[in-house]
């Protein structure tokens, strides 16, 4: 599987979570690795390191403070 693929699958086990799933399977270094919405942690970590792979920026900046 791709790094492409293995971004989508999770990227769409992450979708089924936030929509209410209670359980998502990804194959991860060949094997499959189920989350729950208790590792909705884990799994975001996981996408942010396929993209990060992927050269891909996985999230924004926090917005800069004003100093007055």
């Amino acid at each position: 599987m791709s790094l492409e693929n293995d971004l989508a699958a999770a990227q769409r086990a992450l979708h089924d979570l936030l929509i209410g799933k209670r359980v998502v399977s990804v194959q991860k270094d060949g094997r499959k690795v189920d989350f729950t919405s208790a590792s909705l942690d884990q799994l975001q970590n996981y996408i942010d390191n396929l993209k990060g792979q992927l050269g891909q920026y996985s999230r924004r900046r926090p917005p800069s403070g004003v100093v007055l």
